[in-house]
């Protein structure tokens, strides 16, 4: 009944920037809160940024004053702004958006940083 699709990844050089965007759709009262996760080959996956309904935010340490997550609650819409990216962020980025009852995931949208 709710769908989650990101989008924005690409392939950027060290350096540049990327803009993500996770739309959620479907049957929805209410989303209380919505993330970016992001999975490396051969790692565990990890939290990047988390936005409550009410705007609270937190980051990880790895990407705090470069990652910035924001919302748009009558779009069901988050964002995730990227500056000064690294090779180390590549990965897989997840989102993830805790609906009425339930947590639904994207599939995710790769982001590759080239040295």
């Amino acid at each position: 009944q709710v769908q989650v699709v990101e989008s924005g990844g690409g392939l950027v050089q060290a350096g540049g920037s990327l803009r993500l965007s996770c739309a959620a759709s479907g049957i929805i009262v209410s989303i209380y809160s919505m993330g970016w996760y992001r999975q490396a080959p051969g790692k565990e996956r990890e939290l990047v940024a988390h936005i409550s309904s009410g705007g609270s935010t937190n980051y990880a340490d790895s990407v705090k004053g470069r990652f910035t997550i924001s919302r748009d609650n009558a779009k069901n819409t988050a964002y995730l702004q990227m500056n000064s990216l690294k090779p180390e962020d590549t990965a897989v980025y997840y989102c993830s958006a805790f609906v009425d009852v339930m947590t639904y995931w994207g599939k995710g949208t790769l982001v590759t940083v080239s040295s």
